[in-house]
């Protein structure tokens, strides 16, 4: 592995960017930050020319996208994490939606199996398992025939180790206690979404150690003053992280600033529950073997119900700081510290001494320019 330094560069650094900045890897870890040149004979070095350093995108949900579908054909991360490095997203959790179990395990003996020798792109951190144990009411795109209600059997084997690393579940459905238990105490992230909860029934799932809502808003009972649901219980705890998917379409721009005056850029996460047609052009495409219309801005099943996004994570980025009104330092600290924190990833999302060298240069609209993974530049849109 090539030690490299980067110079010239913009360094965005917590709530701060830095002028003039040099950065210094060693064995794919940050080992120097400082100010000013840093020329080393023995190093790669890379002149950023003001561009701006990142971390590395993190997305906690994507379908597929490129023409490509995980639930359908879970071997495609790799075709998929080939190009999302082109758009910055280094790292990302592969998502299967409701399935058959059988395909499930496919989907982890393939991650399971590793990355091909040749491999340059985002790395695929395990799977996010969205159902099958969802209530049948809030489905949304997912397939009612593979629903089931939650059984200690079913995730027997379920663990990061194993490819899981995050689950979305429904907290309302029997069972749901011991899986959320088992699932917590073997290191999966437990995520509440599709969901008919009560606020009551949320709060019991955050105290069996639920950590997360996905997709805030979307697939659950709306916000109402008299039972706040799964909605208001997400909103209101503090110390849990909620989804959230910023394209205008999903969620109305003045519930997006609800949510961030709320919760913060420290527990929102930016997520794309991106689907096939991702960088696509308008047509029609499949989720999970359900056809998907898709236009310029939405994708949607034929009865009219939003069937994922089309969303990328830099275009999430653009519209929650218009939306909000939050700080540039802080709508990337949505989709890469705090997804980094939900996830356990010490050493991921931030850019610090001896963090991994997960790097995006960013030129002023937002088109990743170059990318760096674990020290070794994946991606460099001059090649």
């Amino acid at each position: 592995m090539r030690d490299l330094f980067i110079q010239n560069a913009r360094i965005m650094i917590g709530d701060t960017i830095l002028e003039n900045q040099s950065i210094r890897i060693r064995n794919g870890k940050i080992s120097v930050l400082e100010r000013g040149r840093t020329d080393k004979p023995s190093m790669e070095g890379i002149d950023a020319q003001g561009l701006l350093l990142t971390p590395g995108l993190i997305d906690i949900q994507i379908n597929g996208g490129f023409g490509f579908d995980f639930t359908h054909n879970p071997e495609s991360i790799w075709e998929v994490g080939h190009q999302l490095i082109r758009i910055g997203v280094t790292s990302f959790l592969p998502t299967i939606i409701t399935s058959p179990m059988e395909k499930i395990q496919k989907a982890l003996d393939i991650w399971k199996a590793g990355k091909p020798d040749d491999y340059l792109g985002a790395f695929p951190l395990g799977w996010h398992i969205e159902g099958p144990f969802l209530n049948p009411e809030k489905k949304g795109a997912h397939r009612v025939e593979y629903l089931q209600s939650p059984e200690l059997g079913l995730i027997s084997d379920w663990n990061p180790t194993n490819g899981v690393k995050l689950v979305t579940l429904a907290p309302e459905l029997p069972g749901s206690e011991d899986v959320i238990r088992k699932l917590v105490s073997a290191g999966v992230v437990v995520s509440l979404g599709h969901s008919t909860a009560t606020s009551q029934q949320a709060d019991n799932a955050f105290r069996w150690g639920a950590r997360a809502g996905t997709h805030l808003y979307n697939a659950m009972q709306g916000l109402h003053h008299r039972e706040p649901g799964l909605t208001g219980a997400l909103l209101t705890n503090e110390q849990i992280f909620a989804g959230l998917i910023v394209d205008g379409i999903h969620v109305h721009p003045q519930m997006v600033k609800l949510a961030y005056q709320v919760k913060g850029a420290g527990h929102l996460i930016l997520i794309t529950d991106a689907m096939e047609a991702l960088g696509m052009p308008s047509g029609r495409y499949f989720l999970a073997g359900k056809e998907v219309e898709v236009d310029s801005q939405s994708a949607r099943l034929t009865d009219g119900t939003l069937a994922g996004s089309i969303l990328s994570l830099p275009e999430a980025i653009k519209n929650v700081m218009r939306f909000s009104g939050c700080s540039y330092p802080e709508a990337f600290q949505m989709a890469t510290e705090t997804p980094a924190r939900l996830l356990g990833l010490k050493f991921k999302g931030s850019i610090e001494i001896g963090q991994d060298a997960d790097l995006v240069l960013w030129d002023e609209n937002l088109k990743a320019q170059m990318a760096i993974v674990s020290g070794e530049i994946v991606y460099n849109h001059t090649e």
